[in-house]
């Protein structure tokens, strides 16, 4: 029995054995298999250098060399805003230079692109967000026009006028798929709160801005939030007054009557005048 107890127990190393073997075979297939792909890919495929944040940055940081780490990124892959050298992203080195500062929230890993900071030397202000040829102009808005405190820096909103005109009241879309760029004196997209605001700040041209100074002081704006995808224009007009909102119809006017010719002479006896009907030619 002895015997037979130890026959058993080195069959059974022999075929663990022979098991562990071929797995370490198949495993070891696997990985030169992964080290040829990876091979070739990196023969066809290019890397460049790209900037990425090493940590939380939050809005307002100055950005500083522990911030950053630059990776290998496939060229085709690369966003055109994101920096590829340390020299646009901190200035040509031996030369003194004023930080970026964070614009927008960057989480860590994530690419830093232009967008999300200044240029160097500028603050986290609001003149470092606009773009060319846009003003910041501010609105006044109330818990019911301003959406009920859902509105954040970074969302597209719509803007509709009531006011009179002539003899009736009308409501109409002055202004669609504007950007607002900050609520009351907070300019920070990643803002994690309702902000119930007493005015609000849109980026627009100049001749828009004389469009809502105008549309402010002669009627009431209303702000009506879009959907994050939703980015096409109103093509049609959009306006509505009490007989479209009511569905009144206007009363048919009644054709004109014409009036029957009536000619006359003038006849004189003594002082009296009479008017004598006489047929029309």
């Amino acid at each position: 029995m002895r015997i037979l107890s130890i026959l058993i127990l080195l069959l059974g190393l022999a075929i663990a054995g022979t098991v562990a073997y071929m797995v370490m075979q198949r495993l070891t297939e696997q990985d030169q298999l992964v080290a040829q792909l990876r091979g070739k890919v990196a023969k066809n495929i290019k890397f460049v250098p790209v900037a990425i944040a090493t940590k939380d940055l939050k809005y307002g940081k100055r950005l500083g060399d522990k911030d950053v780490k630059f990776i290998d990124w496939p060229s085709e892959g690369v966003p055109k805003a994101a920096f590829n050298s340390k020299e646009k992203l901190f200035g040509a080195e031996g030369v003194e230079t004023e930080p970026r500062t964070v614009l927008r929230a960057i989480d860590a890993g994530e690419i830093i692109s232009v967008k999300k900071v200044s240029d160097f030397g500028q603050g986290g202000g609001l003149s470092t967000t606009l773009g060319q040829g846009l003003r910041a102009f501010a609105l006044r808005v109330d818990v019911a026009s301003g959406v009920s405190g859902f509105l954040r820096p970074g969302d597209n909103i719509d803007v509709y006028w009531t006011g009179r005109v002539g003899n009736e009241t009308i409501s109409r879309l002055i202004l669609d798929g504007i950007t607002l760029i900050a609520i009351d004196q907070i300019s920070d997209e990643d803002i994690n709160r309702s902000v119930v605001a007493r005015t609000i700040t849109v980026a627009v041209p100049p001749r828009t801005v004389a469009s809502l100074a105008q549309a402010q002081a002669t009627g009431k704006l209303q702000m009506a939030l879009r959907g994050v995808e939703d980015t096409e224009k109103n093509e049609e007009e959009i306006e509505i007054n009490q007989r479209i909102l009511l569905d009144i119809k206007e009363p048919e006017k009644a054709a004109p009557v014409a009036k029957k010719q009536v000619c006359t002479v003038v006849s004189r006896q003594g002082g009296e005048v009479k008017r004598i009907p006489v047929p029309c030619n």
